[in-house]
């Protein structure tokens, strides 16, 4: 059985995640759509915009951080979401090219998956202390 703070900062690691999900499909949609950047670069400068807002907003809000050192925090919450942006752009790549998904779906599909991975790390990680 999962412990109730961990599952409150599930919780809220999701409401983080769903704001940044809101920027990342924006900005995808926005350099994807409007300004006709190759799917994958539109990509990955919307994840990277939501895990730099994803990052303060979990620092403060969900796992209320008092780290002095923020500078090494912000770059393991990012060494973290890289890794998760690689696994993202594995899962758009597979369902979107190789299965023939729709790729909005398939993006939704990797958030979710991915959505567990950066928890799961941030929480044993950036936030352990």
């Amino acid at each position: 059985m999962i412990d109730k703070v961990i599952f409150y900062k599930l919780i809220k690691f999701c409401i983080v995640g769903f704001s940044g999900m809101i920027i990342d499909f924006g900005i995808t949609w926005l350099l994807k759509e409007k300004v006709k950047i190759n799917k994958y670069i539109a990509n990955s400068t919307g994840f990277i915009m939501a895990a730099s807002s994803n990052y303060f907003l979990n620092r403060f809000w969900t796992f209320n951080s008092q780290n002095s050192h923020i500078v090494t925090e912000y770059l393991s919450f990012v060494c973290i979401s890289i890794i998760g942006l690689l696994i993202n752009n594995l899962i758009v790549y597979l369902f979107s090219d190789k299965l023939k998904f729709n790729f909005y779906l398939s993006k939704l599909i990797a958030v979710f998956i991915v959505t567990f991975w950066n928890f799961g790390m941030n929480y044993l990680i950036t936030f352990s202390a």
